[in-house]
């Protein structure tokens, strides 16, 4: 019997740990009762009730696990870490808010028994917030122009891995944790799924600006060349209009000496806009050189506190 795995990271989800655990042991019990599966929460340090739930889940059904974070590791090294842990013939990776419908999750399996290593949902539409998904969409086609390698566009991660190309993930050398990233540079042949996102069934989502921001810069700095080439380019264009200006206003001023006061009007506001220009391109620098000292640090994604009904695959390994 085949083994499919679950993963669901989570995050202060109080309100959706045990529904979603309810719905996905009883989706197996009626749906797919052909195939094994394990179903592991890995919880990035949550500061509500999360966590004894989960305690609770656990001892009810020993096929449901659990990773306790000892800290919060960030929204992309928990679930990338999640999935290195498990155990299945493939696995399936969904948010614990029910944004990503489980009533794709037989549609995945057929795809993969199909032969599709990798089968992900794309966002056609949202109920969430329109106006930041149609914001994903402008920004995917613009990094899409200059990327060598192709964006997938409203992938969330919400998708199926075959056991082999998550093998592909434990062998990467110290990566950096951006599944959609490598799933579109790495991954093998796929089938996309089309679905609405739906709304968040309780709590608050944990997206905010600075999120966005992070996702959008490591997608960004780890995929396109365009921003340090638009910096030389830019920097070689103001360099020869400010070498035109600068002799067009010195013969100016040799033929018309008493006649034309140069001020210093023009100098402030080329010294103002140059110095804009040089602290705009030093902080997309220093995006690319923080990219790469995440990358060579080498540190480990997630540290663990706790992990719960892991010893029956202990046993056995050791069997």
């Amino acid at each position: 019997m085949k083994k499919i795995s679950i993963l669901i990271p989570c995050y202060n989800e109080e309100d959706n740990v045990v529904p979603m655990s309810e719905a996905i042991v009883d989706l197996f019990a009626t749906e797919l009762t052909a195939y094994d599966y394990e179903l592991l929460f890995i919880d990035n340090d949550s500061h509500d009730n999360t966590r004894p739930l989960l305690r609770e889940i656990c001892a009810k059904n020993p096929k449901i696990k659990a990773i306790f974070n000892a800290k919060n590791f960030g929204q992309f090294n928990s679930p990338y870490y999640g999935i290195l842990q498990t155990t299945g013939d493939c696995t399936i990776s969904m948010v614990c808010d029910f944004q990503d419908p489980i009533e794709l999750i037989p549609q995945y399996i057929k795809e993969w028994e199909k032969g599709y290593k990798i089968v992900i949902g794309i966002k056609t539409s949202s109920k969430e917030n329109p106006i930041m998904y149609h914001l994903r969409g402008l920004y995917y086609k613009f990094i899409k122009k200059f990327s060598d390698v192709e964006q997938i566009e409203h992938f969330t991660g919400f998708g199926l891995y075959d056991k082999s190309f998550i093998e592909v993930l434990r062998n990467l050398k110290g990566p950096t944790a951006f599944l959609r990233g490598i799933v579109a540079e790495l991954g093998y042949r796929r089938k996309d799924i089309p679905y609405e996102q739906a709304k968040r069934r309780a709590g608050k989502t944990h997206n905010n600006f600075y999120t966005l921001y992070d996702a959008a810069m490591l997608s960004f700095t780890s995929y396109t060349k365009i921003g340090l080439r638009l910096a030389t380019f830019f920097g070689v264009g103001v360099g020869a209009i400010s070498f035109i200006v600068g002799i067009i206003y010195l013969i100016l001023k040799l033929i018309m000496w008493d006649n034309f006061p140069m001020g210093m009007a023009p100098v402030l506001i080329g010294m103002c806009f140059l110095g804009s220009v040089q602290l705009f391109f030093i902080g997309l620098l220093g995006e690319y050189v923080l990219n790469i000292n995440t990358r060579v640090m080498n540190r480990p994604l997630v540290i663990e506190e706790e992990r719960i009904n892991f010893n029956n695959d202990e046993e056995n390994k050791n069997d």
